[in-house]
């Protein structure tokens, strides 16, 4: 097996990705894993029957707000199928990996799939590019010292304070996230919106009946809100490790290539088989970056070869635990609020 000093050395191609893609290309780590999604997608879709049928059973009771905790994390598991599904990584076609987006995102949880990956795909172009990175851009939370400056009003009293509010925030973002896909139902293209626009209503539909032929209205609202806390708190603790604090490029310096870009603005989570079910391999960041269509179960495998890569060609390689990876991005986001609190 090649070392990576010895990758370093073969003809780059003009990039110096290009011997890494090589490699990784070379043990098979691009092929698709139909079996290991299919078995994945199963057991989620049982999970979440399995659950709704709970919530039937149990009926009006304060109870059934119990099962909003696996609905919340099994909903997770879900939006990880859809963002799989707009990476290409599970299929054979574009068509296949949309119809599961749409089944995943749309009609599972009511999240719009063109939506989402029209942000994420700018995202993964240019990651922690102010201006260009819609994740690092202006909304409730800021992420440079130079958009603090600009806050007025509450927005600045907010940033001020945004390190120890941002938990408390995540648990909005489930309620965001649809808000987010409804109003972008308008940028869409005619045909596109009208089948978003159905599956939503149907998640809609099927959602409210649920929860309103099993309890009381009350109870069905305290579910809903208690829900959608827990998924956004979910997914905010997915993604806040990956890139809060790495390094952020100037837009107006020198352009990085597609390596460094990747590399330098992602950090990686330690863990073993849980870890990696709870952030549904996202703590595996800079493999995923790298190569974003990479099927989920072989980011492990890459993460040895990408890490002894880096290290030869002198490439920092953040590696944490999940706990220090918080504390790293609510450091950065107390140290962008830091000259409002002292002016």
């Amino acid at each position: 097996m090649p070392q990576a000093s010895a990758l370093l050395a073969e003809p780059a191609a003009g990039s110096d990705f290009a011997p890494l893609l090589r490699r990784i290309r070379a043990e098979g780590l691009l092929e698709r894993r139909r079996g290991w999604y299919a078995l994945t997608i199963a057991a989620n879709a049982l999970t979440l029957v399995a659950t709704g049928a709970g919530i039937v059973l149990m009926g009006d009771s304060w109870w059934t707000l119990v099962l909003a905790v696996p609905m919340a994390v099994f909903g997770a598991r879900t939006a990880f199928v859809g963002h799989d599904s707009g990476h290409s990584q599970i299929a054979g076609t574009r068509r296949t990996h949309r119809v599961l987006g749409l089944i995943h995102s749309d009609l599972l949880l009511g999240m719009s799939y063109a939506w989402w990956n029209d942000k994420h795909n700018r995202h993964h172009a240019n990651p922690n590019h102010i201006g260009k990175d819609p994740d690092v851009g202006v909304g409730a939370l800021v992420w440079t010292r130079r958009q603090a400056a600009q806050r007025e009003g509450f927005a600045r009293w907010l940033t001020r304070h945004q390190a120890r509010l941002f938990f408390p925030m995540l648990l909005l973002e489930g309620l965001n996230l649809k808000v987010s896909s409804v109003r972008d139902l308008k940028r869409q293209e005619v045909g596109e919106r009208r089948v978003e626009a159905t599956l939503l209503t149907l998640h809609l539909l099927g959602y409210v009946t649920l929860l309103l032929s099993s309890m009381s209205l009350g109870k069905a609202l305290v579910f809903a809100l208690l829900h959608h806390a827990l998924f956004g708190l979910h997914l905010g603790m997915v993604f806040a490790p990956n890139h809060k604090g790495m390094e952020m490029p100037d837009p107006h310096g020198e352009r990085w290539g597609h390596l460094r870009r990747q590399v330098l603005t992602s950090r990686n989570v330690r863990g073993g088989p849980l870890t990696d079910w709870f952030l549904g391999g996202l703590n595996y960041q800079i493999e995923h970056h790298l190569f974003p269509n990479m099927p989920r179960p072989h980011l492990r495998r890459a993460q040895p070869i990408v890490r002894a890569y880096c290290r030869a060609a002198g490439l920092s390689y953040a590696e944490t635990g999940l706990v220090d990876s918080y504390r790293q991005a609510l450091g950065h986001m107390h140290d962008v609020g830091a000259p409002l609190r002292t002016g």
